[in-house]
């Protein structure tokens, strides 16, 4: 595999370290009636995390650790404000996702699409409407 293709899974790796992070805010501040959506997220990023790990020793890198905390976009103090924080998290883990499909290739580039269209329908979920192209809405200047 390229070196782009590393690079990318980095990337990936560290969105997803991030997201954990996140859904750990999210986790503390959700309203009951999502608790469950914020739990299967948390999970669902985790075990991503876990397979990019993989996925970049695999590639002969060293997988980039966790920071002990990430800065979190805005201030977190409800539920309302947890529910776009989770949306944020999903957009932005597209993103990276997006970046791995266009380096990889073979199974990666299938998992990578995969995560891509998961954190898409997350991301509907958590803020009721989706985008045209998800993963490039920060590339489109918009």
């Amino acid at each position: 595999m390229s070196e782009a293709a590393l690079e990318a899974a980095q990337a990936a790796l560290a969105a997803e370290h991030a997201a954990v992070y996140g859904y750990g805010v999210v986790g503390g501040r959700i309203g009951r009636d999502r608790a469950a959506e914020a739990t299967a997220a948390y999970a669902a990023h985790r075990a991503r995390r876990d397979a990019l790990a993989r996925a970049v020793r695999d590639l002969g890198g060293r997988p980039a650790a966790s920071a002990a905390a990430y800065a979190l976009p805005f201030p977190v103090p409800d539920a309302a404000a947890a529910v776009r924080l989770a949306s944020e998290l999903e957009d932005r883990v597209a993103g990276v996702y997006s970046d791995l499909v266009r380096a990889a290739e073979g199974p990666l580039r299938r998992e990578a699409a995969s995560a891509l269209r998961e954190a898409a329908v997350r991301a509907v979920r958590w803020r009721g409407s989706g985008v045209a192209f998800p993963g490039l809405a920060e590339r489109s200047g918009g």
